[in-house]
């Protein structure tokens, strides 16, 4: 199984980058975590939220892979517990379905685009600044991963 982070936004500051290599590097080889970035559309376009929103789905569109489980992060989604993700990732896995977690942009996702998703899942009840949600979902998927083949990495 292949995990990818859709994420809406490019030119990342370095920490963000090398936080998510070093949780994506330590991934094991049977389900490798790659990252695909999507330009957020221009905020000073004058175009309203929706319109901009609804470009950035159609990019995303684009990017993911045509038969992968879509899960977007959304503030309104699932609240998980890391052996919540674990199962879920075993599950998958088990499906045999590769995973895209998406990332939107400042003003969050298109409600048509969240609609086609197979699940949403939130990290916080903090607003998140987009670099950070990028280094802790990959932490997070990493230390599911552990936890599910039974690696110390993880303490409950």
């Amino acid at each position: 199984m292949k995990l990818l982070i859709a994420a809406v936004g490019t030119r990342m500051p370095g920490w963000v980058n090398e936080g998510y290599a070093e949780y994506a590097k330590r991934m094991p080889r049977e389900m490798p975590l790659a990252l695909v970035e999507v330009k957020p559309e221009p905020r000073s376009s004058g175009k309203p939220a929706a319109a901009m929103m609804t470009a950035e789905a159609e990019r995303l569109r684009a990017v993911l892979p045509p038969r992968c489980r879509r899960v977007v992060l959304d503030e309104r989604g699932a609240d998980l517990t890391t052996r919540g993700l674990a199962d879920r990732l075993t599950a998958w896995a088990r499906e045999g379905d590769d995973v895209a977690f998406v990332v939107g942009g400042p003003d969050g996702l298109d409600a048509a685009f969240k609609q086609e998703a197979a699940e949403a899942i939130r990290l916080s009840s903090l607003t998140l600044p987009h670099g950070m949600v990028r280094v802790i979902l990959a932490e997070a998927i990493y230390r599911a991963a552990s936890l599910a083949r039974g690696h110390p990495y993880h303490r409950e």
